[in-house]
């Protein structure tokens, strides 16, 4: 409650990416738990939307078109664009907020916080892309901690009781009916399977194709459990499993992210990039082996217990850079070592926070 006895309206500015968005999900509960009776809204790109519309702990969700307004006057359509824009806006500014979060901290996110008409504004006191200028309350940014507890430091300043990350996402039974339907149209039933995401936004991000065949052979030839690929599309899954030796399932383009929580959710295990899907397995409680080179696990790793961090011990990683000539911290890591964590695993040892590629 406010002082004047009114539910309290909180606006959440957390727009993107996928991973980010997943990371902020226990800040959302932390001020539930802290505010039991405000009003929440959460503002957020269409790609991560799925992962906060229907949210148990949200009363409303507006989503930031960005992109498509950008795609819209490139086209000519500017009429089109204003009025989805001019729509955005009026919703954002139907509502006096009391507490407005820039959890984001871009220029985007601050453009958002100005038009807000929110009345504590707070946010991080980095200046970066000017994003603080609309700020009226900032507190530190610590790189140095993993984005998850970063975004936390915001609920605690605020007086949250420090406890556990909790990742909930909105249960969708239409989703879990469609990712059941999915496997069993591919007659896994209730077997048991090995998750693999090949895809990253980043091109150092990625592994080679030829590896990835090469561990899925090996865990079909070794361990006779099925190998089930996710991706953003059929093709880039196809470049991998057309050379394979062994069968996989390809299930790239043909899910939903609630679609895809649920088949990460039932996975023995997910191998991955650093990348959404992997924070996605991360949250939903999978454990996962995640494939690491110009990023820096200690900030962006999958979060919790029971996951195992492959990389090379390479002074150059990490560099934050996404093209690379050599991408050598990605090359040296070999389809037998993540075969080796994965069997470690599967055996219930405890999972290792890095486990280095062999030089």
């Amino acid at each position: 409650m406010d002082i004047e006895g009114s539910p309290m309206n909180i606006l959440m500015v957390k727009l993107s990416a996928i991973g980010d968005v997943i990371h902020t999900l226990p800040s959302l509960t932390a001020l539930r738990r802290l505010y039991p009776d405000a009003h929440i809204t959460w503002v957020v790109e269409e790609a991560a939307a799925d992962l906060v519309l229907h949210h148990p702990h949200l009363d409303q969700v507006l989503i930031f078109r960005r992109k498509n307004w950008i795609k819209q006057i490139k086209a000519g359509q500017f009429s089109a664009a204003w009025q989805d824009a001019h729509t955005f806006l009026a919703k954002l500014r139907s509502r006096q907020y009391d507490l407005v979060i820039d959890f984001h901290g871009l220029f985007k996110s601050s453009m958002i916080v100005f038009f807000s008409q929110g009345k504590r504004k707070l946010g991080y006191d980095s200046l970066q892309e000017l994003s603080g200028l609309f700020l009226n309350e900032k507190i530190p940014e610590d790189m140095n901690k993993h984005a998850v507890d970063r975004y936390l430091d915001f609920p605690h300043h605020l007086g949250a009781t420090m406890v556990p990350a909790e990742f909930i996402l909105p249960v969708n039974p239409e989703a879990q009916a469609k990712s059941r339907a999915l496997l069993d149209s591919y007659s896994l039933g209730k077997k048991k399977y090995i998750a693999v995401n090949p895809i990253a936004l980043w091109d150092t991000k990625l592994w080679d194709n030829q590896k990835f065949a090469q561990l899925a052979d090996i865990i079909s030839r070794r361990l006779g459990i099925p190998v089930v690929f996710t991706g953003r599309d059929k093709e880039s899954v196809d470049k991998i499993t057309s050379t394979m030796a062994t069968k996989s399932i390809n299930l790239g383009g043909q899910t939903t992210l609630p679609e895809l929580a649920c088949i990460y959710k039932d996975a023995l295990a997910i191998i991955t990039t650093d990348s959404g899907p992997m924070h996605l397995a991360a949250a939903v409680g999978t454990p996962v082996i995640a494939l690491f080179g110009p990023t820096d696990p200690a900030r962006t790793g999958p979060y919790g217990k029971g996951h195992t961090i492959i990389r090379a011990d390479l002074s150059c990683s990490p560099c934050l850079l996404k093209k690379c000539p050599t991408k050598k911290c990605m090359e040296e890591i070999m389809p037998e070592q993540v075969f080796a964590a994965l069997e470690r695993m599967i055996q219930g040892k405890p999972g290792t926070n890095h486990f280095q590629a062999k030089q």
